[in-house]
């Protein structure tokens, strides 16, 4: 991953971070999700959100708009 890049959430579940993604993306921030599951216990691991640093303050905005938990 490049760098400049920092996790602004994780959860065990993948529709949560989509969600999170989702909606930093309707705003124009770039995300990435990335998958740090294990392959065959779902319940080990997270789904991470990550976002340019630049736009960290912005999301964090946007998350406590929306009432998206940090």
């Amino acid at each position: 991953m490049e760098k400049n890049w920092v996790k602004i959430f994780a959860s065990s579940n993948f529709y949560q971070s989509e969600i999170v993604k989702q909606v930093l993306t309707g705003h124009h921030i770039d995300t990435v999700l990335l998958n740090k599951q294990d392959s065959s216990h779902r319940a080990f691991g997270d789904i991470e959100v990550y976002i340019h640093q630049e736009d960290f303050s912005k999301a964090i905005e946007i998350m406590i708009l929306n009432q998206l938990s940090l």
